[in-house]
């Protein structure tokens, strides 16, 4: 059975650098260079790394072991400006933390995997700021600069002696994609690997820039076409789009404009940004719902944006009485998450979100909920989440719960004197955690069959040699769905589909309504319904012009009324009976909209349509051929 690792500074040699990856102070100045960073960033950065000070990362969580992994996570918020970090961040944060310790536990307690290797780690806040982020990972580097110290003497003459910083093989992170990007510049330099667990800009696949990114969730581009899919099969040509402004949210709609472009017969209305740095996040919001309404038809929104901008969306879409005019077609930052819908859940109704395959790990769950303030010492944030978990203050210096008086006892429990609910990306952490194991252990393996641990071999075998290994795993990863990469370092597209109702269930929240992996296999939540004064004059219109046909055949032609292709007809019965569900309301698309060569050749009449006011009186599941 393998050691632990424990807390503490870490001790003994470290592989994963040697001499090939070593990198002289001079060459180090001029790369950093070359990255094109803001002024007084860059000099703060060539001051650092020319001092070979560890300056950065004074809080941070360090693990003893033969070989020590690193790790970004976004502990903390963006804080206010001149302030780099802001307040805790209870699930993307320490959920997401925890879960690589946790990972790392298991692998440690495995005698299977990386027998007599124990693993460890250097974990570090980015707290949510690429910049910042940056900063932060020169403690991952500090280990592969060669420092000229021959004209350095202490006060008595003698040389001094330097202590020597632990050697990184590897990094777990980022989340952001923007971070990730800012990170994977750096790392890249010294030939460290790099395995995402969330980020999913589609410019990270660019192999040749960020050639040693990988990630274990696929890349906007998968999701992009998968939207596409979904927005096609609906029967829809004519859409806006929204995103936040940032790498994921332009990126991603880049990738979903320039795919529908490709597919053709689908027509991009509008397509908006939120900006970030914003005074008066109502007026901005109260804009955006505006410009929406200005082309009526284009009701299908693909929406890219994170957490707080689609809260302020859809409540703007409330206060300007839009409730059940837009239909929503979320990515993955959406996903299945409750928090964004709350107190106005009926402006969300129907819509139709995205979200990696994922499972919710139960050992994660025990090994959470069972964490206190006496048996987490080694997570140097734990205290502070503890605060802000359960609303009350510790006894200790440096408290941050200024809002209330209430004191911590120190024997409550997640999960009983607090909601918890596993995050959503904590599976894809483990899976990282293991993918970047899973490659050691076959570089150990093959370069010390013979050797108990890790032998000089693997010491000096460097980043590119490990890159190798991860590129090649391949395992079943903590949900039971194979881990593996690309060319490009990305995971296989695989998505859940799920669409949002609160009305007329028993059970309001998400529903599981089909998936994607390479083409859509989508079955519709679909009303069948009795023609009653509910209905509108539109849906009655269509549902008449669309059976008065058959109608006609069966009474006057039965011998016509035989079934032909059998393939289609249940897409067809599903497009007609969507037709029915949500009828068309007749608009003239403004003028001075963008006209491309896509739009010439769809009727814009097919955007969504207005307000659903049927009758549920059964539901009927209906599974569309694959959209290719």
């Amino acid at each position: 059975m393998k050691a632990l690792g424990s807390a503490g500074g870490s001790a003994g040699q470290r592989p994963g650098g040697g001499s090939g990856t070593m990198v002289r102070l001079g060459r180090v100045l001029r790369l950093l260079t070359l990255l094109k960073l803001p002024c007084c960033l860059l000099e703060l950065l060539l001051s650092a790394v020319a001092q070979g000070q560890e300056m950065y990362a004074p809080h941070s969580i360090r693990l003893e072991g033969d070989i020590t992994l690193g790790g970004l996570f976004p502990v903390h918020a963006k804080g206010p400006p001149g302030v780099p970090c802001g307040d805790i961040k209870k699930e993307n944060g320490i959920h997401r933390l925890e879960a690589m310790l946790y990972a790392l536990d298991q692998i440690n307690s495995d005698p299977d995997l990386l027998p007599n290797v124990t693993l460890g780690a250097r974990i570090l806040d980015t707290c949510s700021r690429d910049t910042y982020a940056l900063e932060q990972s020169l403690t991952f580097v500090q280990a592969l600069i060669q420092k000229d110290t021959s004209d350095v003497r202490c006060t008595n003459g003698e040389p001094p002696v330097f202590v020597k910083p632990e050697k990184v093989v590897g990094v777990i992170g980022a989340s952001g994609s923007s971070v990730s990007i800012m990170v994977a510049n750096i790392l890249r330099l010294f030939q460290i690997p790099q395995i995402s667990y969330a980020s999913t800009a589609p410019e990270l696949s660019d192999d040749r820039r960020y050639d040693f990114f990988s990630r274990v969730v696929p890349p906007d581009s998968f999701q992009a076409q998968a939207m596409v899919d979904i927005v096609k099969a609906l029967g829809w040509n004519y859409v806006s789009t929204l995103a936040s402004e940032g790498n994921y949210g332009e990126k991603g709609v880049e990738s979903f404009m320039q795919i529908s472009r490709e597919a053709g017969g689908l027509c991009i209305a509008q397509s908006l940004k939120i900006p970030q740095d914003r005074k008066d996040k109502t007026i901005d919001f109260d804009k955006i719902i505006k410009q929406l309404l200005e082309t009526p038809n284009a009701r299908a929104i693909v929406i890219f944006a994170n957490d707080e901008d689609i809260k302020q969306i859809l409540a703007a879409a409330k206060r300007a009485d839009q409730v059940g005019h837009f239909l929503w077609v979320g990515s993955d930052t959406w996903g299945s998450k409750v928090s964004p819908l709350l107190h106005q859940e009926d402006v969300a109704e129907g819509a139709i979100t995205i979200l990696p395959k994922r499972a919710t790990i139960e050992g994660f769950d025990t090994y959470f909920t069972s964490r206190t303030l006496e048996n987490n010492r080694r997570n140097v944030w734990f205290a502070e989440y503890w605060e802000e978990n359960f609303n009350c203050k510790l006894t200790i210096s440096g408290s941050k719960k200024e809002d209330t008086d209430r004191k911590c006892t120190g024997q409550e429990r997640i999960g009983k004197d607090s909601h918890y609910e596993q995050e959503g990306k904590v599976q894809f952490v483990i899976d990282a955690v293991y993918a970047m194991a899973h490659a050691l252990h076959h570089m150990n393996k093959d370069l010390c069959a013979d050797y108990p641990g890790v032998c000089p071999e693997m010491e000096h075998a460097g980043g590119k040699k490990l890159l190798k290994y991860i590129r090649s795993v391949n395992f079943n990863g903590s949900a039971g769905t194979p881990v593996m990469f690309n060319k490009n370092g990305d995971a296989p597209g695989r998505y859940d589909i799920f669409q949002y109702h609160t009305t007329n269930t028993s059970t309001p929240g998400y529903r599981l309504i089909g998936q994607w992996t390479d083409d859509l296999q989508l079955n519709l939540y679909i009303q069948t319904t009795t023609l009653t004064i509910s209905m509108n004059l539109s849906a009655s219109v269509a549902l008449g012009m669309l059976y008065m046909p058959k109608v006609y055949i069966i009474i006057f032609h039965p011998e016509l009324n035989v079934q032909k292709r059998k393939r289609s007809f249940k897409a067809v019965v599903t497009a007609a009976t969507m037709s029915s569900r949500l009828s068309h309301k007749p608009s003239d698309r403004p003028n001075g909209e963008a006209k491309t060569e896509l739009c010439e050749n769809v009727d814009p009449n097919n955007g969504i349509p207005p307000v659903r006011k049927s009758v549920q009186k059964s539901v009927t599941w209906y599974t569309l051929p694959p959209t290719v």
